[in-house]
């Protein structure tokens, strides 16, 4: 029986997976882990650790990374309606980040590096230019910027406000049944004493009456 459960579970899981129409949202997701989050935070280890080898590690692959999602970002529309595209833009994030093919490494080294060499300086000149529009805008929106700013901070306050008030009354409704309880408890305590103390002055009382008989 429970090989038999197994086997259905496992076919299930293939079909999902294999099935292009019902898996984009796990394969995506997959996508997303696999290409984001643990990078993320492997980039933070080798930051705090302050291992050399692992931050050029991991700058190399955001180059690469980057470069991929810029491309994709034209390209998605078309790739899309191909079929198993997000399977082959897996097992390609997948071999990016492996140590054993470290395919970052590779792509960097045999098209990046020399593409952005080719155009560097056509590259810098775009930058600062872009740089020079942005220090403008910002310089001529500063007070739009703010205003923007202290709204956002407004929301996010009254957004904290109201996440601590229902965690109030989440917990007081929680430990509203737990005080009661515990009242009720305390309440019948002396009760079950005085049962049993009245037991025993009686025996005593008893006691010191037949001694004084005696």
């Amino acid at each position: 029986m429970a090989l038999f459960g197994s086997n259905v579970s496992s076919e299930v899981g293939l079909r999902l997976l294999l099935c292009p129409l019902g898996s984009n949202v796990v394969v995506r997701t997959a996508c997303c882990s696999v290409g984001i989050v643990f990078p993320v935070y492997s980039t933070f280890k080798a930051i705090e650790k302050k291992d050399q080898n692992e931050q050029q590690r991991w700058l190399v692959y955001w180059a690469a990374y980057g470069s991929f999602s810029l491309a994709e970002a034209f390209a998605d529309k078309v790739l899309y309606w191909f079929p198993l595209y997000y399977h082959m833009k897996f097992a390609f994030l997948v071999w990016l980040q492996l140590p054993s093919t470290d395919g970052a490494g590779h792509l960097y080294m045999r098209h990046l590096r020399p593409f952005l060499l080719r155009h560097q300086a056509k590259l810098d000149q775009i930058m600062g230019l872009l740089y020079g529009e942005m220090a403008k805008f910002i310089s001529l929106h500063q007070a739009e910027i703010q205003l923007a700013r202290t709204f956002v901070m407004k929301v996010l306050a009254g957004v904290r406000d109201i996440i601590h008030s229902d965690v109030k009354q989440v917990t007081g409704a929680i430990e509203g049944p737990t005080t009661r309880r515990t009242h009720d408890s305390t309440t019948t305590q002396p009760t079950h004493d005085s049962v049993i103390e009245n037991p025993t002055t009686g025996r005593q009382t008893q006691d010191s009456e037949s001694n004084h008989e005696e």
